[in-house]
C-alpha cells in the first residue's frame, strides 16, 4: 500500500476526490490517500510541494505555472477543471460601491501577493483598461481574513472563486458586484518531481481513478443540483 498525500482547497470542485475516497476506490488500487485541505489556497500548497510535505497538489493554473517557472521541483501532470474559473468580485454588504464601474482606486483584499486573487485583481483592471497600484493591496490569508477585513473596512473588494463565496452572499455578509472569468482552464493537478519519478505507476493510477470518477460524479442527481 502506497501512500499518497494531496493538498486541495476546500471548495464543491474537490467533492470527486473524497467521493472516490469514501467509497474505496483508491483502496482497490492498494493507494491510501491522505487529504489535506488547505484554506489559504495554491500558494500554501506550492510551498507544501516544496518542503515535501505533500506529493501531490490540485492548484490553480496560474499559481501552479508561476511556481515551476520560478523552479518549484514539482510537474503539472494532469488538467483537473479545464473550463475556466469564474472569479465573483466582492464587496461588503454595507458598502458604498454599487457595481463594478465604482472599484477603481480602491483596496483589494487579497490571500497572498501574487495568489490567484491578487492576479485576478490586475485580469479584471486590464479587461477594463484600469491602473492597480501595490499599495492597494490588503493581505488577509484565506477566505474567512477576507471576511474580517471587508467588513471592518480595511479593504473594499474581494476577488473569489464565486461559488465558494455564494453562502456568504446569501446571507447578507458579501454582495457581488461583479465577476471575471480566467482567460485559462482553471485547477491541474501537480505532483513532486522525486515523487513522480519513484512512482509513476501509482501517479497513473491516482490520475485514472480520479478522471473517471470525476466523469461519473457529474451525472449523479445530487452533484447536478448542487
Amino acid at each position: 500500500m502506497i501512500k499518497v498525500r494531496i493538498g486541495g482547497v476546500p471548495e464543491h470542485f474537490n467533492m470527486p476526490w473524497h467521493w472516490a475516497k469514501s467509497i474505496g476506490l483508491f483502496h482497490q488500487a492498494h493507494i491510501e490517500i491522505e487529504w489535506t485541505d488547505y484554506p489559504a489556497g495554491t500558494g500554501a500548497m506550492n510551498k507544501a510541494l516544496e518542503a515535501q510535505e505533500l506529493d501531490m497538489a490540485v492548484l490553480l493554473t496560474e499559481g501552479a505555472v508561476a511556481a515551476i517557472a520560478n523552479g518549484s521541483p514539482s510537474k503539472i501532470v494532469s488538467w483537473y477543471v479545464k473550463s475556466p474559473l469564474v472569479w465573483g468580485i466582492h464587496v461588503a454588504a454595507n458598502s458604498t460601491i454599487q457595481n463594478i464601474t465604482q472599484i477603481e482606486n480602491k483596496k483589494y483584499a487579497v490571500s497572498r501577493m501574487g495568489s490567484g486573487s491578487h492576479l485576478m485583481a490586475y485580469v479584471d483592471a486590464n479587461q477594463r483598461n484600469i491602473r492597480v497600484q501595490p499599495e492597494q493591496f490588503v493581505v488577509v490569508n484565506n477566505l474567512n481574513g477576507a471576511l474580517q477585513s471587508l467588513t471592518n473596512g480595511e479593504s473594499d473588494i474581494f476577488f473569489w472563486e464565486k461559488f465558494t463565496t455564494k453562502p456568504y452572499v446569501d446571507n447578507g455578509t458579501l454582495r457581488r458586484v461583479g465577476e471575471c472569468p480566467t482567460p485559462w482552464s482553471c485547477f491541474v493537478i501537480v505532483v513532486r518531481n522525486d515523487f513522480f519519478i519513484q512512482h509513476q505507476n501509482e501517479v497513473k493510477m491516482v490520475l485514472n481513478i480520479i478522471h473517471n470518477e470525476a466523469s461519473k460524479f457529474k451525472m449523479l442527481p445530487p452533484a447536478i443540483s448542487l
